[in-house]
């Protein structure tokens, strides 16, 4: 970010150099600085997969699973709707692994 040495304003990228939009003063690319705006490229992200008992680790409560009656059950927060939604608490049995939400 750049500020007008003139008035003090905020300036703005104009092609290779900064313009302020108060009083028009022009402030160009210094020698051996770098350039204005960079880009970079995205690479695909890469999704890791996992197999086998991946609840472990995650915390537990006391819930009553309807399908089994286990009291025990796993729980997470994802934020399904908007953000000014509240996020919905998922709940998984620690026994028989039926996976249920709770709305609110």
């Amino acid at each position: 970010m750049e500020f007008c040495p003139e008035c003090k304003s905020m300036m703005v990228p104009a092609g290779e150099s900064f313009k302020c939009r108060k009083c028009g003063h022009v402030k160009g690319k210094q020698a051996g600085s770098e350039a204005l705006l960079s880009k970079a490229s995205r690479e695909k992200r890469e999704v890791t997969v996992l197999e086998g008992n991946t609840d472990q680790g995650l915390p537990t409560t006391t819930a009553r699973c309807d399908e089994c009656g286990h009291n025990i059950a796993y729980w997470w927060l994802r934020q399904l709707r908007s953000a000014d939604e509240s996020e919905t608490r998922f709940f998984k049995c620690t026994k028989c692994g039926c996976t249920w939400r709770e709305y609110d």
